[in-house]
């Protein structure tokens, strides 16, 4: 089986980042990003996801978190694309339902070749910890954009906006999972009836 890694670099005025991912790897993670909350998000990713990832990033924290949570999910969409590959043989949809307390999303993933994203999730708070909640959906948008993906994110229910946020990562991990998993039973096959992806 070939290895689906890749590394990607973006330099850019705003931000300087690496990404490297091993997609078949055991949720190994290492971060430098000066946003501790994004890595706690981003080891869910790795964690649930069975996804080695080592993301460095340089960026203009003094002006805010934006630049940065936004090319990082831009960067690690471009990682995935270039890993991903042809795309034969991979099971293609993934969803996960996750619970943390009270809160419960699901996420529901399509390695279809074009990029779309809906994202529901009725923040109860502006921020955690001094993080701006809304720079999520900026990180989705750059990863669907760059992955080429179509992602749906519902946060179905939850009044703790870390436990909303802790769970739509977790359940974004698990559906990555799936969908990128080798399915044997496809043999190498395309998994669509146009024949590419």
């Amino acid at each position: 089986m070939a290895e689906r890694k890749a590394s990607v670099a973006r330099d850019t005025l705003e931000t300087q980042i690496k990404v490297s991912i091993d997609l078949d790897g055991t949720g190994k993670a290492r971060f430098d990003t000066g946003v501790p909350f994004l890595e706690h998000m981003m080891d869910q990713i790795a964690r649930h996801g069975l996804i080695d990832l080592d993301i460095e990033c340089k960026g203009d924290l003094h002006i805010d978190d934006h630049h940065t949570v936004e090319d990082i999910g831009i960067t690690l969409g471009q990682a995935f694309a270039k890993a991903i590959g042809d795309k034969k043989g991979i099971r293609r949809y993934g969803h996960a339902y996750v619970p943390l307390d009270e809160a419960l999303s699901r996420v529901v993933i399509d390695f279809s070749g074009r990029p779309g994203l809906q994202m529901h999730v009725p923040f109860t708070r502006a921020s955690v910890g001094g993080f701006d909640v809304d720079l999520f959906m900026e990180f989705f948008q750059g990863f669907v954009n760059h992955a080429n993906v179509t992602l749906h994110i519902d946060n179905l229910r939850g009044h703790n906006t870390h436990h909303q946020i802790e769970t739509v990562f977790k359940a974004f991990g698990r559906a990555l999972r799936m969908a990128i998993e080798l399915d044997e039973r496809m043999a190498g096959q395309m998994p669509s009836t146009k024949g590419c992806l």
